[in-house]
């Protein structure tokens, strides 16, 4: 974490939504940048600054906060008694309760909290959508400076090759409320044991395996969890999407995902430029199969 003078562009997004909010914004500090600009300001609060042209979205991760929370579901709360999200040149901020004390979930924990979520009916009054595994997948490679024309060339023909097999998704689990971006850092437990998700942006209606896909990765493509934890996540969840036909499209499609997640990154953190380039040199075969070592977290902190 770093304190934020707010003289960037998002922290003076965030210090005008703050006045209209009637939050302070002094003191802030940046949790986190990625996808979003994460600050903790005074008072308990987390605000999230989102990219231009997101104002849809994140109305819709405001009203998903509210339903879950309404139907028990452990997860990022929305701070009460605010209008949100409050938008600022085009940029939507929204307003969350700080979490207590927490560290990323186990695979254990993060198995129990989607097998609850995926029990859940969907809501009466909310139109969730559904899950678009391409989202913003074109703007990312368009805007993927740091990489080769050859690189961009395939990640291009590969997106279209993408496309294509997820019109051919085999049959699995029934479709349900799904998370859309289960991974270990949106799944957190606290320090008295509860298991909260958080990021809902992505929640929709989709596949189960969507959520549970991003698991076996971590075993089976990194190698950063061993198969006795992979096994417990199995268990728990009740059901191993490795043995359903439909598995590599969607071991595919969240490999790439992660792979233009750094090249988005990268272009103004050049210290994942690197890293951008040994993920598609992976998805490319130019290292060998699987598992591929290598895979770090982005963007840098």
């Amino acid at each position: 974490m770093t304190s934020e003078t707010l003289t960037d562009s998002s922290g003076a997004i965030l210090r005008a939504a703050c006045a209209l909010a009637g939050v302070r914004s002094d003191g802030a500090v940046v949790l986190n940048r990625s996808e979003n600009v994460i600050y903790k300001l005074p008072g308990g609060i987390v605000a999230r600054v989102a990219r231009a042209g997101q104002q849809a979205a994140a109305l819709r991760e405001v009203e998903v906060a509210r339903w879950l929370e309404s139907a028990g579901m452990p997860a990022v709360r929305v701070t009460p008694d605010i209008e949100q999200p409050i938008v600022v040149d085009e940029r939507a901020v929204t307003f969350w309760v700080e979490l207590p004390l927490h560290r990323h979930g186990t695979p254990t924990e993060v198995a129990g909290a989607l097998r609850k979520l995926h029990s859940l009916a969907p809501p009466m009054d909310l139109d969730l959508g559904t899950l678009d595994p391409f989202v913003r997948l074109d703007k990312r490679i368009e805007g993927a400076t740091t990489i080769s024309a050859d690189d961009r060339a395939w990640m291009g023909e590969h997106l279209a090759e993408l496309k294509e097999r997820w019109t051919q998704l085999p049959t699995g689990l029934p479709w349900c409320v799904v998370h859309g971006d289960a991974w270990v850092g949106n799944v957190v437990a606290t320090d008295v044991g509860e298991i909260i998700l958080l990021d809902l942006e992505r929640t929709s209606i989709g596949p189960p395996e969507w959520d549970t896909v991003h698991t076996a990765i971590k075993f089976k493509t990194l190698g950063q969890i061993s198969a006795e934890e992979y096994q417990s996540f199995c268990d728990v969840y009740g059901h191993d999407v490795t043995t359903w036909a439909g598995y590599e499209l969607l071991r595919d499609l969240r490999e790439f995902r992660m792979t233009t997640m750094a090249a988005q990154a990268a272009v103004t953190i050049p210290a994942d430029r690197a890293q951008t380039d040994h993920r598609i040199a992976c998805l490319r075969g130019k290292l060998g199969p699987r598992p591929w070592s290598g895979w770090r977290p982005v963007p840098s902190q």
